[in-house]
């Protein structure tokens, strides 16, 4: 997973468990957008060190994920409340028993 969207999306549910380095160099990596080079001059170490770490972090965030769910269980959560909200917005067409089934069955999914 190379999606910077994703990684951040990762960082917001699971970054709290990686140290304070880790989330520094990862913040630093997509947050700030400075490049390898400026992380290793910034932290006294190597280019390749901070790739490394990068991509140790990464696979760290993905492991969280697998086991967890939360990042897809928080965005399974946001699509049934969209579509609640559909569901609602044509609530003036449709009586109030049939707008009830709906809901109680959009809201059974989350």
């Amino acid at each position: 997973m190379e999606n910077r969207m994703e990684i951040s999306l990762l960082m917001d549910h699971y970054g709290v468990l990686l140290t304070e380095k880790q989330r520094s160099i990862m913040s630093m990596y997509y947050d700030m957008d400075l490049s390898l080079s400026e992380i290793a001059e910034n932290q006294d170490t190597s280019r390749q060190a901070i790739h490394d770490l990068i991509k140790r972090c990464i696979r760290i965030l993905e492991d969280y994920e697998g086991k967890l769910s939360l990042m897809r269980s928080s965005q399974e959560s946001e699509r049934t409340k969209e579509r609640i909200m559909m569901v609602l917005g044509e609530s003036c067409l449709k009586d109030d028993n049939t707008l009830l089934q709906e809901i109680r069955g959009l809201l059974g999914e989350i």
